[in-house]
């Protein structure tokens, strides 16, 4: 085989292995978890015959987003809004999870319809680190029914971030407003 041939072998053998490469090395982009990150309708419950349970709506303080150093530089955090029955007998619904920016602006809403927490049972919300649509101030204002002799539902936040070789870590509790 001649010089000239075996270049051109070479060159599309180079060629091959970039593409190879830069193929291989592409990763799908991974969808945020903060949008849907468990499948609502499996939880929905009819709570049109359930009259006598008293209504409560509780806000809770999200931070997806942090200042650092000055207010023009932010921390990104993963926040996870959690959402606990405290009873040990009796299930609770939620009937509203509705997420706002710092602004006051509606983000979006978690569920078309009320969901139910049996007894003992916590659910989560994850806002990813990369979602910070909610930015400093973001807030949840859950709605919920319970029996009167209930205990109320408990909501918490917990936030975290690692950068570096620096861990960081905080938590909210939520606030019975009605």
């Amino acid at each position: 085989m001649n010089l000239f041939k075996r270049l051109r072998i070479k060159d599309y053998l180079y060629t091959f292995c970039f593409f190879a490469l830069a193929l291989a090395s592409c990763e799908e982009q991974e969808k945020m978890s903060s949008v849907n990150p468990e499948n609502w309708s499996k939880r929905a419950a009819d709570t049109s015959q359930l009259d006598s349970l008293e209504t409560g709506k509780t806000y809770l303080s999200i931070y997806s987003q942090i200042y650092n150093l000055s207010e023009h530089k932010r921390i990104n955090l993963t926040a996870t809004a959690s959402l606990r029955n405290t009873s040990d007998t009796d299930s609770i619904y939620v009937l509203s999870a509705k997420y706002f920016d710092t602004h006051g602006k509606m983000i979006r809403t978690y569920f078309d319809q009320p969901i139910y927490l049996a007894p003992m049972e916590t659910v989560e919300i994850i806002i990813d680190e990369e979602d910070v649509t909610g930015g400093t101030g973001s807030n949840f204002l859950f709605e919920w029914k319970a029996s009167t002799t209930t205990p109320e539902p408990m909501f918490e936040g917990v936030m975290n971030s690692t950068n570096r070789q620096q861990g960081l870590s905080f938590t909210t509790q939520g606030k019975r407003v009605k």
